[in-house]
């Protein structure tokens, strides 16, 4: 017995794949928890009240004759302090989020005993990682906020 399929079948049949193809990226989307999507923030309104002030924080910082910088170690990230600053004076918070995986997100104090601040490799794992340090130093508020990979 052969089976014989015109072009009107052949199309209803194309028509048909294409859209259980798209319906299981839907399912995956939807109900797999691999594939989980949420806000950046929980507290996304909240947040936006306070943008102008990260730019201000921001603006502060680009106009430093040094600025933080960061660099990878077999110890861990290092953040680098300008060295033109009083680091007894330093003050304020460094925080990593793991967009991938909110649990591994976690805050540190600034707190130095030279310009250098070292975040273990112990904590950290593998992958891109946003960096946000807000960080005082005379009254005066900076921010450095860096993707950063390790």
């Amino acid at each position: 017995m052969k089976i014989k399929i015109n072009w009107g079948t052949g199309i209803a049949i194309a028509i048909v794949l294409f859209i259980v193809f798209i319906l299981s990226f839907v399912y995956k989307t939807i109900f797999i928890e691999e594939y989980e999507h949420h806000l950046v923030s929980e507290d996304y309104y909240k947040d936006e009240l306070y943008y102008q002030e990260e730019i201000d924080k921001i603006n502060n910082a680009n106009y430093l004759i040094e600025n933080i910088s960061l660099r990878n170690t077999d110890e861990g990230i290092i953040i680098q302090f300008p060295e033109d600053k009083d680091y007894h004076k330093i003050k304020g918070k460094v925080k990593f989020l793991k967009r991938s995986n909110d649990k591994l997100d976690f805050e540190k104090k600034i707190d130095l005993s030279n310009h250098t601040m070292l975040i273990e490799d112990s904590i950290l794992v593998s992958g891109k990682w946003e960096i946000r340090v807000d960080w005082q130093y005379n009254e005066e508020e900076y921010l450095l906020k860096e993707s950063w990979f390790y």
